[in-house]
């Protein structure tokens, strides 16, 4: 398998510490690629039309792409057992899709200071990114601490990924004043290798 892949994406990261805690970061290779919405570089377009990354290309069917579904892919086909079965499976998705849309206002955030020319910018639109991210964090400490304390799945993950972005990309954002129970979660859950292997440079 190839991972089309740049380490500071989060939805990149959060693939590749699911390989890390399945072991089994040597069944994948991975294929540098980089772009933006506005130039799609060496983003592989012929094999995700959306031009984006992670997309995982197989030598048994099409190239998956949403990191969503290449870690789900990932997790049946090496039998990892990051997702849960029913009912606490739910509890699982939502955590990642809520994780998945903290890293997306994350990443919207950065491609507006980065790609667009200082006139064009809208600081009005930035916050509203933020508000997202923050009203979800907010959710996250008041309803989903004891689903973090309990067994490691993609959740957990994704919102390891999300969180990392936001100390990588917007490291002047506090997230953490507010929320001890997230920030003492989060302080945890860095220190696993998964994470420490993983982190963006």
């Amino acid at each position: 398998m190839r991972l089309y892949h740049a380490p500071a994406s989060p939805f990149v990261r959060k693939v590749m510490i699911l390989l890390h805690e399945a072991g089994a970061v040597d069944r994948v290779t991975l294929v540098p690629a980089s772009g933006t919405p506005l130039d799609p570089g060496t983003m592989p377009v012929d094999r995700n039309p959306l031009g984006k990354i992670p997309a995982l290309e197989r030598d048994d069917g099409p190239t998956l792409y949403d990191s969503r579904v290449i870690c789900r892919y990932l997790d049946e086909t090496l039998q990892a057992g990051l997702y849960p079965a029913s009912p606490h499976l739910w509890e699982t998705l939502v955590l990642e899709a809520t994780a998945d849309g903290i890293a997306d206002a994350a990443v919207l955030m950065r491609y507006e200071v980065f790609v667009r020319p200082g006139a064009s910018r809208s600081p009005e639109w930035v916050e509203g990114q933020w508000a997202k991210i923050d009203r979800a964090l907010t959710a996250i400490e008041g309803r989903w601490t004891g689903h973090l304390a309990g067994p490691v799945d993609m959740g957990q993950i994704a919102l390891g990924a999300a969180l990392g972005y936001l100390d990588f990309r917007h490291a002047t954002r506090d997230w953490r004043g507010t929320r001890p129970k997230l920030a003492a979660w989060w302080a945890a859950f860095l220190q696993r290798p998964s994470m420490q292997a993983t982190q963006p440079a």
